[in-house]
């Protein structure tokens, strides 16, 4: 009796490949899982294209509102930016999608799992080590890394064997995307000379006529509305993407240090989580007190990259959360953004909890901050130093 693989299935050219392989040369029989978590694909075309290729079952998981509310919301509060510049746009998938092919799999029984990520990329490692905390039983099986086929040779093999890809010598691009934002590889952009082709965009074009201003509502450090209108989550979201991609918002272009070693050019598009991140910050900036929100900046740097390394389902993130729940208890206003072509600036930020003290900061007449107290305090401070060049010092004027 065959023995049964539910893959990780986006009906790109990997997973359309490897459906197929997993079935030729390995003799399982396939079920297909694709998770939505807001890609912007028919999924109902993704499905049937599964089917023609071979699966046994194409199984479509909506997780939209999920994705949103239990780990883009996190990130959020944890303003998580690995290497201080990705918002872990497909770090942050990748966990939710191992949760429901381990669902999934045990639904149906299934000896393993399988995806189809490279050898040489992070997704392997973030799908693997999620799937063998969840489900420890289970095999883990990564076509792509086996066949150690080239892109073109990946290409050939699925033309040869009838599956219908996206991908051609002429279109060599590597495309995840999904709410929080796309990310682009390959082709000439492995070159990190070359600029990117300008067809590769889709989230940051113009999208029809749009605000030049939004008011974004944050309710202990998640964003709840936009415009004084509450929405879900992944609602607004989709919304801001379309505001902000239309002002060419949220383009990177980096190369990162890889988990595995190697450094690469990546190309993402992420509009929303762009502003969204910098409006929280922002916020935290008149709520949080002088050292949590140090501490806080730190241990954000921390989280994302224990994201991006692919150790969700770890005690230490669910350690970190605790922290970023317990600091963003107060970081709740509104964060008033402006829109320009290819930028935005924050021009105004307000909170009910808000520690700025109009009287303390201000240089009018209603000043009741008392400057005398500065000399003691400031000579205090220098103590030490003023001590040390005095016995020690070699400062030079």
């Amino acid at each position: 009796m065959a023995k049964t693989v539910v893959l990780a299935y986006s009906g790109g050219l990997d997973t359309s490949v490897a459906l197929k392989w997993l079935q030729v040369e390995k003799g399982y029989e396939v079920i297909a899982c694709s998770v939505d978590v807001g890609q912007q694909e028919d999924l109902t075309e993704v499905r049937a294209r599964a089917l023609a290729t071979g699966a046994k079952i194409a199984e479509v998981v909506e997780v939209q509102e999920e994705f949103a509310n239990e780990f883009i919301a996190r990130a959020i509060r944890a303003g998580a930016l690995y290497e201080n510049r990705y918002p872990l746009v497909s770090s942050l998938s990748r966990p939710i999608i191992s949760k429901h092919l381990v669902e999934v799999a045990r639904r149906y029984g299934a000896d393993a799992v399988a995806h189809g990520c490279t050898g040489k990329g992070n997704d392997q490692v973030r799908f693997e080590v999620a799937i063998r905390t969840l489900a420890p039983e289970l095999e883990v099986l990564a076509p792509v890394r086996e066949w150690g086929f080239a892109r073109e040779d990946t290409i050939d093999y699925g033309l040869a064997n009838g599956v219908q890809v996206n991908a051609n010598r002429a279109n060599p691009y590597s495309i995840d995307q999904n709410l929080w934002g796309r990310a682009i590889e390959c082709g000439e952009m492995e070159d990190p000379w070359n600029s990117p082709p300008s067809d590769i965009y889709a989230y940051t074009v113009p999208h029809g006529s749009v605000p030049d201003s939004v008011v974004i509502g944050f309710n202990k450090g998640v964003p709840v509305s936009l415009d004084g209108e509450e929405m879900p989550l992944y609602l607004l979201i989709t919304r801001l993407n379309a505001i902000a991609g239309s002002y060419g918002i949220g383009r990177i272009d980096m190369v990162e240090n890889r988990r595995v070693g190697i450094k690469s050019r990546e190309v993402y598009e992420a509009p929303a989580a762009t502003v969204l991140l910098e409006a929280h910050r922002q916020l935290e900036d008149i709520t949080l007190e002088r050292e949590l929100a140090h501490t806080k900046i730190e241990l954000g740097l921390q989280w994302a990259t224990l994201v991006y390394d692919g150790l969700w389902y770890s005690p230490l993130r669910m350690a970190f959360d605790a922290f970023m729940e317990e600091a963003s208890s107060v970081v709740t206003g509104e964060v008033r953004v402006r829109f320009s072509p290819n930028g935005f600036v924050v021009d105004g930020r307000r909170s009910p909890l808000s520690l700025y003290d109009y009287e303390l900061a201000t240089y009018a007449r209603a000043d009741t901050f008392n400057h005398l107290d500065a000399e003691g305090f400031v000579k205090i401070f220098g103590l030490g130093l003023e001590t040390w060049s005095k016995r020690q010092g070699r400062v030079q004027p």
